[in-house]
């Protein structure tokens, strides 16, 4: 049955993209905003963390306020401007510039909101790296690599790339958000941009090799605090109000906040269905985000899944043995407590809590750390399931056991769990399918998993539609897949009560 509904979606999806692809030539939505006096009682969209978000709440007093819409991601923002579903986008010049030469109906407003300066971040405590890096930031002034590379960057009137020269040594890890063009941005599949730039200069200075991290931009200032990263650029702008959390180092250069509107007139597309799918998956072998995050998602999903069935498998045989026999008292005791806390808690506040908290102090594998803390959250329930499994189990057949002479513990492994088992079969699958959709909030500690990998693509070509449909395809193909082989296997254990 599932098999059959395959075909039938796909080429629904398929349907869907194209449509969505052909309709550019049709939209034609009013602009609504053609000065920063028209703002007030419209909607604003703005990246959440950024410094755009402050601007905007501020705007008007009580007034003319601004109706704020915040998104994770600036492309979000953007991509509802496109869509009508708000009036206007606020962003940094350069990054807004970026966007409408992808997008020619829009257009950036000829005022300018606010003039801001963006600096590196670094942990407070750590004064002597920020010394440094000031110092390496001074340097590259005086020898002329910083004029080269605004001039390559943000003028555009130059073609100079610093070149790094320490290949060995200690690194130093930068935490950045490659969709802030041209500060840091993919092409090719590699991360690039000014600030990567100026990053590789200060780390030859410091003689010192470059990792980079790719996470999400309100999760920057975190990852450098807790000491998971040694400095953060992603064209941070300096307040008073992050100058508490962090430091600053001096700042590089001059930014303006500008508002992104719709053109007032429409600008047809000339790009085929076939131009939008090589521009996301062929170009610049961009289907390789995709695979990575498939590869990611699927390796998370199966350990963190075995990780969870073992740590349920322990809290139930507790909860039972204690409601069974009395036994436990104190293990149950904290069996509850911990269903509580993940129970009660969102998985992504567990996952940052363990990333930056738990494993504040240890370089571990960020694929490791999403295994432990989606098999811990899993674990939760995989525990409440084979527990429900047991109780589902007839009280009738333990005493039998009993009556026949046999151990308790006899009686649940040979008797109680292959029926609990089977009780619970799809309430585990639902909650394998669960821990398989959670897995896309792994972005928020740098990792690529299905549905990021899908992000980043959207973050190089600024179309929602075909990364979207990608990924959801891919996620749905698993899920059905899943769905299918626990059919079978129901299929089979009731042939075997015949």
């Amino acid at each position: 049955m599932i098999r059959k509904l395959y075909l039938p979606l796909l080429i629904a999806l398929f349907s869907l993209a194209l449509t969505s692809c052909q309709s550019e030539k049709q939209t034609v939505i009013p602009n609504r905003v053609h000065s920063i006096s028209d703002l007030g009682h419209k909607k604003v969209g703005v990246q959440i963390g950024n410094t755009a978000d402050i601007y905007a709440s501020d705007f008007g007093g009580d007034t003319a306020k601004i109706d704020v819409e915040r998104y994770t991601k600036l492309a979000d923002a953007v991509q509802a401007l496109l869509q009508g579903k708000i009036d206007a986008v606020m962003s940094d010049d350069q990054p807004a510039k970026a966007f409408v030469l992808q997008n020619p109906s829009l257009r950036i407003l000829e005022e300018v909101f606010v003039e801001e300066m963006y600096a590196g971040v670094v942990a407070k405590g750590n004064e002597a790296l920020l010394d440094s890096v000031n110092q390496a930031l001074e340097a590259m002034k005086k020898d002329g690599v910083y004029d080269s590379l605004f001039n390559t960057y943000i003028y555009r009137s130059g073609d100079y790339h610093y070149q790094k020269k320490v290949t060995e040594g200690p690194k130093l890890v930068v935490s950045t958000n490659a969709q802030f063009p041209p500060y840091e941005y993919y092409e090719n599949t590699k991360i690039v941009g000014l600030d990567i730039e100026i990053v590789n200069y200060i780390a030859d200075y410091l003689n010192r090799t470059v990792e980079i991290q790719d996470i999400e931009f309100d999760a920057i200032i975190n990852a450098v605090a807790s000491g998971k990263a040694d400095v953060g650029f992603s064209g941070f702008t300096v307040t008073e109000e992050r100058k508490k959390s962090i430091n600053f180092t001096t700042p590089y250069t001059l930014s303006k906040v500008v508002v992104i509107v719709r053109g007032d007139q429409a600008v047809e597309s000339e790009e085929s269905f076939g131009d939008h799918v090589y521009k996301n998956f062929v170009k610049d072998s961009r289907w390789k985000f995709i695979v990575e995050g498939l590869r990611n998602t699927l390796v998370i999903s199966f350990f963190a899944a075995i990780l969870g069935i073992m740590i349920g498998f322990v809290i139930a045989q507790i909860r039972t043995s204690n409601e069974f026999n009395g036994r436990f008292k104190v293990l149950n005791w904290f069996a509850k407590a911990y269903l509580a806390v993940i129970r009660g808690t969102p998985m992504m506040i567990q996952l940052l809590i363990i990333y930056y908290i738990v494993f504040s102090s240890v370089n571990i594998n960020k694929i490791l750390v999403a295994i432990v803390a989606f098999g811990i959250n899993s674990g939760a329930y995989v525990s409440e399931i084979i527990r429900s499994g047991i109780k589902g189990v007839d009280p009738g057949q333990i005493e039998a056991g009993r009556s026949l002479g046999l151990k308790f513990r006899t009686v649940l492994y040979y008797i109680v769990y292959p029926q609990a088992f089977k009780n619970s079969l799809p309430a585990l699958t639902n909650e394998f399918i669960s821990l398989i959709k959670e897995t896309s909030i792994c972005g928020y500690i740098g990792l690529t998993d299905l549905t990021r990998g899908g992000d980043i693509i959207r973050s190089m070509t600024y179309e929602a539609m075909l990364p979207l449909l990608a990924v959801a395809a891919i996620y749905f193909i698993i899920v059905a897949g899943l769905s299918a082989c626990v059919a079978k296997l129901e299929k089979r254990l009731k042939k075997n009560e015949r």
